[in-house]
């Protein structure tokens, strides 16, 4: 088991896995339960989350970048941070994400404008530039250039990379497969990212220890105006630093990795994406998108939605057992590993009609209405949703319609993308695609 999924976790799921309830594996160490039952998942995830924190299993390869940060916290640690969290990133996302979107995509679009008209391209690298872009601007309020932005860019490629060669040896119980090489080298990245953002943070968290006034209505700004309500304290340097590092990683690979599956999705399905163009031509004509528009675009926001479904980003979430637990007719022990998977949830023979068909329609009908609410979890469930899927979806609505209103994206022959679960799911041999330029008003 371990060397079929040593390239991919996804490598080690078998057919039965998309129609079971609940599975079992025990390994040196470890002892892993798969729940799909959408009763267990709802236990695990939200009624019972306090009796399952997080697992440090994923937290051992991200923590010497990440830190002490959301996401790898639990308990009272987290329960603070989060409440701290919630308000100034809801603010942050309500003053500037848009004029800030709508600039990343503006320079987005003059960098493919660049391309050969019908060039292949591996759409993976500027969906991911164009997401950094976004979170950065949107944390800093600066665009993503500069020699240091851009090293930032490259040693979180890096960082994910070498990510899941120190994970999955973690999972079997088989640390010594580690190579001590990669692990230099994952610190090394982590250091220089965490001293890059550290470089960024720096003078403006001293200012605001000053005391001196800011009219910075970024996130960094929000976060450095977050208090504790108990203790009335803000986040310290490295509290505030683990947290934007998290932001960061969190912020544009989950967002880069759907957005290429779904360029994917409509390259192969070009009824779906001219309706797209329809539809985004219709409401918009000639002039630049605004917010207000992007509730309008039913068709381009339903296609995000359903490459969610088919390609969550996180694949796979692990939590962990604090006590004895009886569960689906077998006994969960104290520390074991429970582990709810949006790509078997979401893909499950018994829980969706033509699970594996690509079908955005399904999000305006009511016969799926019951599949959605107990089998879709792209971001998460229960105390532990993910805070930015309001921005993620907001973020993809508007790059698809800009996509889709400039270009013809089409399928490449003989290319099939290879999808592997590390951190995020990714095409193990990229997404080639062709990008045709459309005429205007065409």
């Amino acid at each position: 088991m371990f060397f079929s999924a040593r390239r991919s976790w996804l490598d080690a799921l078998y057919e039965r896995s998309y129609r079971m309830q609940m599975g079992e594996v025990h390994l040196p160490g470890l002892d892993l339960y798969m729940v799909n039952k959408p009763s267990l998942v709802k236990q695990v995830m939200d009624t019972h989350a306090e009796a399952f924190p997080k697992s440090n299993l994923l937290g051992e390869a991200l923590k010497p970048l990440l830190g002490e940060s959301i996401f790898t916290t639990s308990g009272e640690q987290w329960r603070k941070q989060r409440s701290m969290m919630d308000p100034a990133f809801a603010q942050a996302r309500l003053n500037v994400a848009f004029p800030v979107m709508q600039a990343a995509v503006a320079d987005m679009l003059k960098r493919l404008a660049v391309l050969p008209d019908g060039a292949e391209y591996d759409l993976e690298v500027e969906m991911t530039h164009v997401t950094a872009d976004i979170i950065f601007r949107t944390i800093f309020s600066v665009p993503m250039e500069g020699a240091d932005a851009k090293r930032i860019f490259t040693e979180f490629a890096r960082f994910q990379a070498i990510a899941p060669r120190l994970l999955l040896p973690s999972i079997y119980g088989l640390r010594w497969l580690v190579w001590p090489w990669d692990v230099w080298r994952s610190r090394r990245s982590a250091a220089a990212i965490r001293g890059l953002l550290g470089q960024l943070i720096r003078p403006r968290f001293d200012a605001h220890r000053a005391g001196k006034p800011s009219d910075t209505t970024d996130i960094l700004q929000s976060f450095l105006d977050a208090k504790d309500e108990a203790t009335g304290e803000g986040f310290g340097f490295d509290e505030l630093l683990d947290q934007v590092a998290m932001l960061f990683l969190a912020g544009h690979e989950t967002s880069a990795s759907a957005l290429t599956w779904a360029s994917y999705l409509i390259a192969n399905a070009p009824d779906i994406q001219e309706r797209m163009h329809q539809e985004v031509v219709m409401h918009l004509a000639d002039r630049q998108p605004e917010l207000s528009d992007m509730r309008y675009l039913d068709l381009v926001r339903n296609v995000f939605r359903e490459t969610l479904r088919l390609f969550p980003p996180v694949g796979f979430m692990a939590r962990q057992s604090s006590a004895v637990c009886p569960m689906h007719k077998k006994e969960i022990e104290k520390g074991a590993t429970v582990v709810v998977s949006p790509w078997l949830m979401q893909r499950h023979r018994d829980l969706w009609e033509e699970p594996d068909a690509f079908k955005p329609e399904r999000y305006n009908n009511d016969a799926s209405r019951e599949s959605l609410k107990q089998a879709y979890l792209p971001f998460g469930m229960g105390p532990r949703v993910c805070m930015g899927a309001a921005f993620a979806l907001q973020e993809a609505t508007l790059i698809l319609a800009s996509l889709v209103r400039h270009y013809k994206i089409s399928a490449l022959p003989g290319h099939e993308p290879q999808p592997v679960g590390r951190l995020t799911i990714r095409s193990a041999n990229g997404v080639r695609l062709k990008l045709h330029r459309r005429k205007k008003g065409i």
